[in-house]
């Protein structure tokens, strides 16, 4: 847990107090893109993971493990010979407390990213002006951080949150991509934190923190614990659900990162009804919850 990860490191040497926040992996297909493309593109895979493991994106120095994440970007098109067109899967991981596995907190697709690269260029994080190359990478390096920080902490990611809907604003003003704006659909940016930070999901991040901090934490030391927060979120979700009336791109996200784990966990609770709630709030991924109810 961060708490107890802080004291930890207040004993190292302060040499190996991280000031990065992220362990990024980035990986790159270009096979769509003619020889040419691929030839400019030849080091771009390494910028972008430098950039995402070298920018300080809290502003401030950063005392805990750092947050492991994972970009596989897809080059679809490319023109104007510094023009790219690609989807970027993100996901990313946190460590559970007292076990040798992690839990997905991210799981989604960016169908839209839109950018102008030359070979070797210099890339620079600046938070004022906004780069459809790297205002991209910092809403997910903030979106990241910030889903990381409230499952320690009552609201931790609200800053970062902020400052991912700031680059949103950014993004919708500058005209370089209509996916920066709200609108219809499975998945959409902006939408991503507005949700976040609009009072209607309050009690969700409430209870996202229960069940990993006093959830999944301590699933080795009360496992029945674990449970009750797991069914408390599964049952406030359900009631939030029917409250909104819409669809939310943030329990789509949500669910798309935790539908197996629920299950993993799940099945062994007494009660195999919470499934058929799950399959009301996660239509996607039904037939895993039915076929758990079964076991």
């Amino acid at each position: 847990m961060k708490k107890i990860i802080a004291i930890l490191l207040c004993l190292l040497p302060i040499t190996s107090i991280q000031s990065q926040e992220l362990k990024a992996s980035v990986v790159v297909n270009y096979e769509q893109l003619s020889l040419d493309y691929q030839d400019r593109l030849i080091n771009f895979r390494q910028q972008i993971e430098d950039y995402l493991n070298n920018t300080q994106f809290t502003g401030e120095t950063w005392e805990w493990q750092e947050v492991k994440c994972n970009f596989n970007i897809f080059f679809t098109s490319a023109s104007n010979e510094t023009s790219y067109e690609a989807q970027v899967v993100i996901t990313s991981q946190r460590p559970i407390e007292g076990q040798q596995r992690s839990t997905l907190m991210l799981s989604l697709m960016d169908n839209t990213w839109i950018f102008n690269y030359e070979k070797n260029q210099s890339m620079y994080h600046n938070p004022m002006d906004f780069n459809p190359l790297t205002s991209f990478l910092d809403f997910y390096a903030y979106v990241i951080i910030g889903i990381d920080n409230d499952s320690y902490e009552v609201e931790g990611g609200t800053e970062m949150f902020d400052k991912a809907l700031n680059v949103a604003v950014k993004g919708a003003a500058s005209g370089s991509s209509d996916s920066w704006l709200v609108k219809s659909g499975s998945y959409n940016k902006r939408a991503l934190v507005e949700d976040l930070l609009s009072a209607n999901f309050n009690q969700f991040r409430q209870d996202f923190l229960d069940y990993h901090y006093n959830g999944l934490d301590l699933f080795y030391q009360d496992k029945e614990k674990t449970y009750i927060q797991m069914v408390k979120m599964v049952n406030h979700l359900d009631e939030l659900k029917k409250k909104l009336n819409k669809r939310s791109v943030l329990l789509n996200v949500f669910f798309d990162a935790k539908n197996g784990e629920l299950v993993d966990y799940l099945k062994h609770y007494k009660d195999k009804s919470i499934f058929m709630t799950l399959s009301r709030l996660d239509v996607g991924h039904t037939n895993k919850y039915l076929e758990a109810m079964d076991e």
